[in-house]
């Protein structure tokens, strides 16, 4: 099914819903695919992803993917 065949479709659907706060939710995932610019950083999340980045440096965290090879290999020895 093509973009623009999905496209209809939803927007058929979505003209018979009435429920606002279902159609509110909807709101605000299109928004968020269709947002231009760019996405802002706070200095709070700036300061955790540099402790994140310093915890992985030190061997205090582990990387998702370390993590999820450790999680596959357990998986496979069950």
């Amino acid at each position: 099914m093509s973009t623009i065949e999905l496209r209809n479709i939803i927007t058929e659907k979505l003209s018979l819903i009435d429920d606002a706060s279902f159609l509110n939710a909807i709101k605000t995932i299109v928004e968020s695919k269709v947002s231009e610019g760019e996405y802002k950083l706070s200095d709070f999340q700036k300061k955790r992803i540099d402790v994140a980045r310093n915890e992985l440096k030190q061997k205090k965290a582990i990387s998702n993917n370390d993590m999820q090879n450790e999680i596959d290999q357990w998986l496979n020895t069950k």
